[in-house]
């Protein structure tokens, strides 16, 4: 027995939200890579990403 799948036609509050924070990310994206290059941004994101992974965000301590 198959269940039905409705087509969605207006979106919901989480996945606005989830869009206003992608176009965030891409600006900042954007800006990272015409200051610093692609090879730089692509290590900060990843390691952003890592720290997200370890329950790690928040705990940023530089210098």
């Amino acid at each position: 027995m198959q269940k039905e799948h409705k087509m969605q036609t207006e979106p919901t509050p989480e996945d606005e939200s989830k869009d206003e924070f992608f176009e965030r990310l891409a600006k900042l994206s954007e800006e990272m890579v015409a200051k610093h290059g692609k090879d730089f941004s692509m290590g900060a994101l990843v390691l952003a990403a890592r720290w997200i992974a370890e329950n790690r965000v928040g705990q940023l301590k530089t210098n």
